[in-house]
């Protein structure tokens, strides 16, 4: 990996890091090759083009529209419920937000990322679990190995966050995102939380989207996009995640043993099944790997993605499938975890594919 047996990673990362110019700054500087703290080796993404799917294969679309109609809200469920089980990502369209309020998110994370060194890197920092912070690759001193983007990241829930503390030219548009898309989340928790058979509030009622990540990525031009990758495989650690991205390619699903290539669909807002709400679903909804590939098109990639996850953890502080859904014949199969160990496993190491449900699965044998 490294071009010489006296190349010093830690200090090349340390250099990039504190010249805040992120991989924007790199890839606008004209460089032809990457640095090596960005090179991942040969077996991480396996020969990334062949083993993604080039057929019309695509993530579920549902549509939303008479998700109020009693003649039509069962179906709607039984749509989402299979969705989670089979994919663990969907899409859904006629959501209720305006199609201008989308585009306009896009281009305001746009617009911050396009914003001079000098006014993106008052917001440049390493506090990963409160407030706003502007960086590149949260996870840089953990992961083995860098990703090739960068992220302003919003903490909107559960403490209000002051509208002041975001960046003038996207501020209004990130409120307006939030509330929009916690709209979409508690609607679509309903019809998840039905599909399971429980009430339609009751996820509501557990606090599952009262802690809000907002998200806004920017992928730009790879000159070596097959050297490294944009995001790595991984799986979300929540309950749900909320996607908007424009219409460069990048995002890869995996489903069965390949990598789908998502096509996302105009207006529409891409949804997926967080490891939390798998654990506590007692495996009937799926978390499922994913990633972005490096960006080789000239047009940066734009993803604005919202995490949702509970607020209010059980009065014996530990989680785990909830008790309405295990019986003799459906025991358990994750066991309770503590708040601690949900937080220590995603901020002690690299976003990788190694998530809880590896280790809180019970072995049944």
């Amino acid at each position: 990996m490294a071009a010489t047996s006296s190349y010093d990673r830690l200090k090349e990362l340390k250099e990039f890091d504190e010249s805040k110019i992120g991989v924007k700054g790199l890839s606008d500087s004209g460089i032809k090759t990457i640095p090596d703290f960005f090179k991942h080796p040969p077996q991480t993404p396996p020969d990334l083009k062949s083993k993604s799917s080039q057929g019309n294969t695509n993530i579920p679309v549902i549509d939303l529209s008479n998700v109020s109609s009693p003649d039509h809200r069962q179906e709607i469920v039984n749509q989402i419920k299979e969705a989670a089980k089979s994919w663990g990502f969907f899409q859904v369209i006629n959501h209720g937000v305006p199609i201008p309020v989308l585009e306009e998110t896009i281009r305001a994370i746009k617009a911050f990322h396009e914003k001079p060194r000098e006014i993106k890197s008052k917001y440049y920092k390493r506090e990963e679990s409160q407030g706003v912070m502007y960086a590149s690759n949260n996870d840089l001193y953990r992961a083995e190995v860098a990703c090739w983007h960068d992220s302003l990241q919003a903490w909107m829930g559960p403490k209000p966050l002051d509208p002041e503390d975001l960046p003038a030219v996207c501020r209004k548009e990130m409120v307006t995102w939030d509330l929009s898309a916690t709209k979409v989340a508690e609607t679509v928790m309903g019809l998840l939380s039905e599909g399971l058979g429980l009430e339609e509030g009751k996820f509501k009622d557990l606090t599952f989207s009262d802690a809000r990540v907002l998200v806004g990525h920017i992928y730009p031009h790879c000159p070596q996009p097959d050297l490294t990758m944009g995001i790595t495989s991984h799986t979300d650690p929540g309950v749900v995640t909320l996607l908007l991205q424009n219409q460069i390619p990048g995002l890869q699903v995996m489903h069965g043993d390949e990598w789908v290539n998502i096509k996302p669909v105009h207006g529409g807002v891409i949804i997926n099944v967080g490891d939390f709400l798998q654990i506590v679903s007692n495996g009937e909804y799926k978390s499922v790997q994913h990633r972005v590939l490096a960006n080789s098109c000239k047009e940066p990639r734009i993803s604005v993605v919202e995490f949702f996850n509970l607020s209010k953890w059980k009065g014996d502080g530990y989680f785990g499938p909830l008790p309405e859904l295990l019986s003799a014949e459906k025991p358990a199969i994750y066991r309770d975890f503590s708040a601690q160990e949900f937080l220590e496993n995603f901020y002690t190491k690299g976003l990788d594919s190694t998530s809880l449900i590896d280790k809180i699965t019970i072995n049944h044998d």
